[in-house]
C-alpha cells in the first residue's frame, strides 16, 4: 500500500481557482481530494450527514446530454447541503447568442461555482477567464478531469494505493484518455496507451504527463499493452459529435475490443467511463463480469466531485 502525507488533515492545500484539466491540481491538492472523497463515501455508506456546502449553489451548464455528470453533481450538492441549478442548452441566453463572458459574469453574482459540460474546450477557458467563482470541467472535447478523479479513487480502492500499479488504456486517444494519462502520471501509475495509428493521445498531453510525472508508453499493439496491466481502461471509439466518422473508426479499431480474447490470462480489472457501446470497445461479458469495476467507478464520480467542490468552494 502506498504511503503519503494526508494533506487534508495535516496542512491545507492551496485552493485552485478553477478545475479545467486534472493538472490544475497540485499533487497535494489531488491527494487531499482523494482523501476527502473517501471520507464522503464512508459517510454516505454510514448514513452520516456531511453538509459542508450548506447554503451554497452550483450552476450546471450543459451543451451535451448527460446521465452520470448531471446526477452525480446534483445529488452530490444535495448531500453536501447545497443546491444545484440545471441549465440546459435551451435554458439560458447562450442559446440566443449571449456571449459566454456575459453569462460567466452574471452567474458569478448568483452562484458559488459553475460546472460546465461543453463541446469546445476553448469555450470553457473563456468561461473561466470571466467567471469570478470556480469553474469545473464536466467534460470538453479536450479533457474529462472529473472522470480521472473517479478513476484514480477506484484504482486506489482496488489496489490499496498506487505504488507498483500498472495500467493500460486501450482504444481512442480521446479526451478521457488524455486526462487519464496525466492523472496516472501525477500519482505514479505506470501507463501504456494502445491506440491505432492516427488515433493516439496528442503530443501536448504526453508532454504534460512528462512534466507532472512520467509520460505513458505508447503502442499500436493492444495485447502488448494489457499483458502486464493491473487495470485496463477504455472508452467509446465514436464520441458525441463524431457520428459521421463511425464506419471509418470502427474499421480502424478492429482488434481493440476489451474482451476475454484480449485480456487472456491476466487478472486485470476493467474500467469504462460509460456509456458503453457493448460489442465495440468492450463486450457484454467483460462489462458484466468479475473483472469489471465500472459500477464502483461510476459511483465514485459523485464522491470525488463532492470533494473537489468542497476544496474549491470552502
Amino acid at each position: 500500500m502506498s504511503t503519503h502525507t494526508d494533506a487534508h488533515t495535516s496542512m491545507p492545500a492551496q485552493t485552485p481557482d478553477h478545475f479545467l484539466t486534472v493538472d490544475d491540481l497540485t499533487p497535494d491538492q489531488l491527494r487531499s481530494v482523494l482523501d476527502r472523497a473517501g471520507e464522503y463515501k464512508a459517510a454516505v455508506e454510514a448514513g452520516e450527514p456531511h453538509g459542508d456546502l450548506e447554503g451554497k449553489t452550483l450552476a450546471m451548464l450543459f451543451e451535451k446530454p448527460s446521465t452520470r455528470t448531471r446526477v452525480s453533481f446534483e445529488t452530490g450538492m444535495t448531500q453536501l447541503g447545497g443546491h444545484a441549478v440545471f441549465l440546459g442548452p435551451d435554458d439560458t441566453q447562450l442559446g440566443r447568442g449571449e456571449p459566454l463572458k456575459d453569462t460567466a459574469r452574471a452567474l458569478s453574482g448568483y452562484v458559488d461555482a459553475i460546472m460546465a459540460r461543453v463541446f469546445d474546450h476553448e469555450d470553457l477557458v473563456e468561461l473561466a477567464t470571466y467567471a469570478e467563482v470556480p469553474v469545473v470541467n464536466g467534460l470538453t472535447d479536450a479533457a474529462h478531469p472529473c472522470q480521472t478523479l473517479a478513476d484514480l479513487l477506484t484504482i486506489e480502492e482496488l489496489f490499496g494505493g498506487f505504488d507498483g500499479v500498472s495500467a493500460a488504456w486501450v482504444g481512442d486517444g480521446n479526451n478521457v484518455a488524455s486526462s487519464f494519462a496525466v492523472g496516472c502520471a501525477m500519482v505514479g501509475v505506470d501507463l501504456t496507451v494502445a491506440t491505432p495509428e492516427s488515433y493516439g493521445v496528442d503530443d501536448d498531453v504526453l508532454a504534460t504527463a512528462a512534466e507532472v510525472g512520467t509520460a505513458p508508453t505508447t503502442t499500436t499493439d493492444p495485447a502488448a499493452a494489457v499483458a502486464d496491466a493491473d487495470v485496463v481502461a477504455t472508452d467509446v471509439w465514436v464520441s458525441m459529435g463524431e457520428e459521421d466518422e463511425r464506419a471509418e473508426k470502427v474499421a480502424a479499431f478492429d482488434g481493440f475490443t476489451v474482451d476475454e480474447d484480449l485480456l487472456g490470462d491476466t487478472d486485470a480489472k476493467v474500467l469504462h467511463c460509460l456509456p458503453a457501446n457493448r460489442g465495440e470497445e468492450v463486450d457484454d461479458e467483460t462489462l458484466e463480469g468479475e473483472r469489471s469495476a465500472v459500477w464502483q467507478q461510476a459511483e465514485n464520480r459523485m464522491h470525488v466531485q463532492k470533494a473537489l467542490l468542497s476544496e474549491l468552494v470552502e
